[in-house]
């Protein structure tokens, strides 16, 4: 008997229908010699502290740190019907295929499940990037040895146990202290979370401190024999800060009274044919970004969307992923998936008809393929019709990233003038669109704050004559960074290996790592909401005061995303079997301990900084909101008539606790 493991009820609904396994039992599906059954997520949880001891059910500094003698898991509420079920149909199995989702968290949900009623039977690997039945029989036909996808495993315990560790400890302990300072809230750490918090709170002080520069351009309309152009002021470096800026109104001012009426000569005056190549497909990342700067779509209601595009539409490919590229075999499926488009939406048709299937994009490349190729259309053909707003916006953006790729490169001349007038230069520039390439698919917006290019005349030629018609001094003022969206939260949490100075760091980041992965950043900038540590204002998240003392209190090992980007490098070397778990858990109990011995020892110097947190008054209607800070705490009653206090500013500010 053969038993495929999935990971949800619609994936084995899926599998079990290619496979011919239509009998659904209690749990299961079943046909000839073969069974399909779920799980419901992770089946399994690791037991808290005092399960290891009831020396840790009381929180106490003292008994700090909760190091486990040997790990140990336990079947999640509510699950265990399901739970019984797998476990019942493993006894009768010969070989277990894993079926979860293709990636470390899948692998993790499966393998944990066979540990823990100790299977020792074969096991193999079913890989799928997509749920239509094309897809789902081109990988039967190419199962994977279990053997092949185990470090993955190891990878996903590494990274449970080390959450563990870090958040169990370093929870308790900075909570602790807290209440010593006065301040009654759990303080909540985390390996992931509080460097991906001082990410925002960073941005936040570095807005909230920031000091504007004002400074001055100077602008002139030209006039040729070949028409009219505007130029910009070239500050003499004499003049200029470290930007290039003219700050002193007065050397303005005097540059547009010396120009002013004058004739001059244009010094230079090239034009060169640029070409861009089409934007790559798109991993999960990119799409959350482009979700919230287009439709302000949070990071995680992007991926429950995509994650139906992919398991209910069976439209997209796997969205869980990092990369960008796709496989060379998948050449030969480019007019299926093409076809595809065109019966899911024939408005599409017409593009469709424009595309140029021998045209190969930097996309395929075998060389940058990572455990999944780029989110794409699948060759299901579903119709759009039937889909929400938000699925269709997505996939509609998924489609045209795909679809660019046989689109020639967008082509413009790019011309930039340079005029001299009375000693002074100026310089103009601007594009024209010879080639528009794969813009027909795929224009872009304006970046918010771009400047719009010069319109330049045709046939400019070095050593003309021009006249200055008019000049202006325009008043400029530097502005701060805009706050975090989630969108550019995911870009700075994959990103972060660009913010390192440390050389060291820098060294073993290479700039490419990140902090989380891609199935999980989402879920930690809403646990972060959900916690009160960030507060949304529209679009923007903000750092809540809590959050911001957290930040300072920590060690800056723990608040430092280079630290946790190394942990998932190392976690990335365990899944490419080059570091063993062994190894990764003996440093992370260390670094664990190091910490807690210096709260014991250090940690009464913050005190101070914990009594800010605690809100003015003693009485519910008289205390300051300790997560926003801006409303006040109010009785509110729930749905089951339960008294409890909530921020007045709800629902911007979610805060609550018991009355």
């Amino acid at each position: 008997m053969i038993l495929y493991l999935c990971e949800k009820p619609s994936q084995a609904r899926d599998i079990a229908q290619v496979l011919g396994a239509n009998g659904k039992r209690d749990g299961f599906q079943e046909g000839s010699g073969i069974r399909v059954t779920w799980c419901l997520g992770h089946l399994l949880e690791m037991i808290p502290p005092d399960g290891y001891g009831a020396v840790w059910k009381t929180w106490r500094l003292e008994s700090l740190p909760i190091l486990p003698d040997g790990w140990r898991v336990e079947v999640r509420d509510k699950v265990g019907k399901q739970f019984r079920v797998i476990q019942r149909l493993l006894k009768e199995t010969d070989e277990v295929v894993i079926a979860t989702d293709a990636d470390r968290e899948g692998e993790t949900i499966g393998r944990e499940i066979l540990d823990y009623c100790s299977y020792k039977g074969k096991v193999s690997r079913l890989w799928l990037s997509a749920l239509d039945d094309a897809s789902i029989r081109k990988a039967l036909d190419a199962r994977l040895p279990g053997v092949k996808t185990e470090p993955l495993y190891r990878a996903g315990l590494g990274r449970a146990r080390a959450d563990w560790l870090v958040g169990m400890n370093l929870t308790r302990a900075y909570t602790l202290l807290g209440r010593r300072g006065g301040y009654d809230g759990v303080l909540t750490v985390g390996r992931v979370q509080t460097p991906t918090l001082k990410l925002v709170v960073d941005r936040d002080r570095l807005i909230e401190n920031f000091k504007p520069t004002d400074f001055f351009e100077v602008l002139i309309q030209c006039a040729t024999r070949s028409g009219n152009f505007s130029a910009k002021w070239v500050v003499p470096e004499a003049l200029a800060d470290e930007e290039g800026r003219c700050l002193e109104r007065a050397a303005a001012e005097e540059v547009a009274q010396r120009v002013t009426g004058q004739t001059g000569v244009v010094v230079k005056a090239e034009t060169k044919r640029m070409r861009e190549a089409p934007p790559l497909p798109l991993d999960l990342s990119t799409l959350q970004q482009e979700a919230s700067r287009r439709w302000g779509m949070g990071a995680a209601r992007t991926l429950e969307v995509a994650q139906a595009l992919y398991e209910t539409r069976k439209a997209i490919t796997y969205p869980r992923t990092d990369c960008r590229h796709l496989p060379e075999n998948q050449w030969g499926e480019v007019s299926e998936v093409l076809q595809a488009l065109v019966r899911s939406d024939g408005s599409i048709g017409a593009l469709v008809a424009q595309a140029d299937v021998t045209l190969r994009s930097k996309a395929w490349d075998d060389g940058k393929i990572t455990a999944h190729h780029a989110m794409i259309p699948t060759k299901a053909g579903v119709p759009v019709a039937v889909m929400s707003l938000e699925e269709s916006r997505l996939y509609d953006t998924i489609r045209r990233h795909y679809l660019a790729q046989f689109f020639p490169h967008y082509q413009y001349d790019r011309t930039v003038v340079e005029v001299e007038v009375a000693g002074a230069f100026f310089r103009a520039a601007g594009n024209v669109e010879m080639v528009p390439g794969w813009k027909a698919v795929l224009r872009r917006d304006p970046k918010p704050g771009e400047e719009e290019e010069a319109l330049l005349p045709q046939g400019l030629r070095k050593g003309e004559g021009m006249a200055v018609g008019e000049s202006r001094v325009v008043d400029k003022r530097t502005k701060p960074p805009n706050r975090h969206t989630e969108g550019t939260l995911i870009q700075a949490m994959k990103n972060v290996g660009r913010m390192v100075e440390d050389p060291r760091f820098k060294q073993t980041l290479k700039e490419t790592s990140g902090i989380g992965t891609e199935a999980t950043r989402a879920a930690i900038i809403e646990n972060l909401l959900l916690r009160h540590l960030l507060l949304k204002e529209g679009k923007n998240l903000v750092s809540a005061p809590v959050a911001r003392v957290l930040v300072d209190v920590l060690p800056k090992s723990v608040t430092n995303p280079a630290t946790t980007a190394i942990w998932e490098q190392a976690l990335e070397e365990i899944a490419q079997n080059t570091r063993t778990l062994e190894e990764f858990e003996a440093k992370a109990v260390i670094w664990v301990t190091r910490l807690i011995a210096a709260v014991k020892s250090e940690g009464e110097q913050h005190l101070a900084r914990f009594a800010e947190l605690v809100p003015a008054g003693s009485s519910g209607d008289a205390q300051a909101c300790p997560a926003c800070r801006r409303g006040r705490l109010q009785t509110r009653t729930s749905k089951e008539g339960s008294s409890f206090l909530g921020c007045s500013r709800f629902p911007r500010c979610r805060y609550t606790r018991a009355g």
